[in-house]
């Protein structure tokens, strides 16, 4: 299957990724991922525990939860799951409908198709679309599990963090490209 140039060049998406990151710190608050995760495990837990988030006058946030992570920062993510529709979800989902646009719109307009297994992936594991999907998945699960440990993820340790120039950001930047490098070497026999 021949490869499509079908994808946005680099350099452009780039630029369009920072300016969308200076228009949620300016507008909103810095970008960040990994905690909505926990919000929708909160909402989630909340349907088999009605008493997992209550209202606490006595927090900073007004709210409270038995849930030690769901407790902390005063209450902060019980609040969350208490109000789940808030910036920080709209935008994970924005995020899942823009990438399942994006499919769509590559899958169409006459272009060659886009090739769902990249050929460096092919070359180590083969050409089966679900095998890639299965170890995407995979490893997306380990990068959430990381992130959470780590109390953040790249988008908000990271990308957020550099812009807003924290030294843990560069840490974590760091961190991050120290651990991946040799990953992917050793993953793809490079």
């Amino acid at each position: 299957m021949k490869e499509s140039n079908a994808y946005l060049d680099w350099k452009l998406g780039g630029l369009l990724l920072g300016l969308v990151f200076v228009l949620a710190v300016a507008l909103v608050k810095p970008i960040g991922v990994s905690t909505q995760f926990v919000i929708v495990d909160g909402l989630i837990g909340s349907l088999f525990n009605a008493e997992l988030v209550t209202e606490s006058p006595t927090s900073k946030s007004g709210y409270a939860s038995s849930n030690a992570y769901l407790d902390k920062s005063g209450g902060k993510y019980a609040q969350e799951v208490a109000r789940p529709i808030n910036y920080g979800l709209v935008f994970v989902l924005s995020m899942a409908l823009g990438g399942f646009l994006g499919r769509l719109m590559t899958k169409s307009g006459g272009a060659a198709p886009v090739r769902q297994v990249p050929a460096v992936h092919a070359a180590r594991f083969g050409e089966s679309a679900s095998t890639r999907y299965v170890l995407a998945f995979i490893g997306g699960i380990i990068v959430l599990w990381g992130a959470r440990l780590a109390g953040g993820c790249t988008s908000g340790h990271m990308m957020s963090g550099m812009m807003q120039t924290s030294v843990s950001g560069y840490l974590f930047a760091a961190a991050a490209f120290a651990a991946a490098i040799p990953t992917a070497m050793l993953i793809y026999k490079r």
